[in-house]
Parts: structure tokens; C-alpha cells; sequence
């Protein structure tokens, strides 16, 4: 096996092409528009923990309080989210998921795991483990 340790990076980049290509076309054959996947990690976010303050948007997904601001009101106006002031404090915004986002993030979740399957096929659970491990590594190293 060859190994070059400077196509590490760009191997990691034509998977994650390949894995948007895969579920934007699957999206679309279920009636469903293409998303940004910061648009995407949002949904996700807000599938797991109901509701997230803006911050704890903006540290889940990497990016900065005006880009999650900006994303989030894209997000609000397609009817995937919504926006109210948080109880204890009314100078800050909560974001949860309306009904629309939660049927997006429903049907992400069954095409991820289609995705998984795909991917992780003819590998053994040690594999799988030794991977995902190296790759955690990895993307420790870059933080």
C-alpha cells in the first residue's frame, strides 16, 4: 500500500464531498431542498438539545456570534427555526426547531444512517474503531 502523507487532507476533503453529494441528492429525491452544512449542523444541534442559546450555538458549530446569527435568521426565514427572547434574560435570543425542521432533521437522520452504512461496509468493528480513533487525533491536532 502507498502511503503519502500529504494527500491526508485532501482525501479527507473528497469523503466529505462525497458524503454532501450523496445526501443532497438523496434530499432531493425526498422533496427536499440542498442545505449549507453549517445550515445542516444547526438542525442537528437543536435535534439533540431542544432549545441553544446563540452562543451555544455559535461554540457547537465553530463559527462566530454574527455568522450564527446570520445563519440562524436564513434558517427562520425557510421556516426551519425560530427565535425568542430567552426567559432569563430578555437581551438574549433562543433558537429551537419548528415542525419543518424537525421533519428535515427526521429525514437527515435516516439518510445518515444510510450513509454510515455505505461507508463503513466491509470494515470490522476494529477498523472502525482504529479510524475513528485516528481521526480524532487528527482533527485534535488541527483544533
Amino acid at each position: 500500500m502507498n502511503y503519502d502523507s500529504t494527500l491526508i487532507l485532501s482525501l479527507i476533503s473528497r469523503i466529505h464531498s462525497q458524503s454532501q453529494d450523496f445526501l443532497f441528492k438523496k434530499l432531493s429525491e425526498n422533496g427536499m431542498k440542498e442545505m449549507a452544512t453549517s445550515h445542516a449542523n444547526i438542525l442537528f444541534c437543536l435535534s439533540v438539545k431542544k432549545v441553544m442559546s446563540l452562543g451555544e450555538l455559535s461554540e457547537k458549530i465553530n463559527r462566530d456570534k454574527s455568522t450564527t446569527t446570520i445563519l440562524v435568521r436564513k434558517l427562520e426565514q425557510e421556516n426551519y427555526v425560530k427565535t425568542q427572547k430567552a426567559p432569563s434574560d430578555s437581551r438574549k435570543k433562543t433558537v429551537s426547531l419548528t415542525a419543518e425542521g424537525e421533519k428535515f432533521t427526521r429525514t437527515t437522520e435516516e439518510l445518515s444512517k444510510k450513509l454510515l452504512e455505505k461507508s463503513w461496509q466491509g470494515f470490522s468493528d476494529e477498523e472502525k474503531e482504529t479510524l475513528t480513533g485516528l481521526l480524532n487525533r487528527l482533527s485534535d491536532n488541527l483544533k
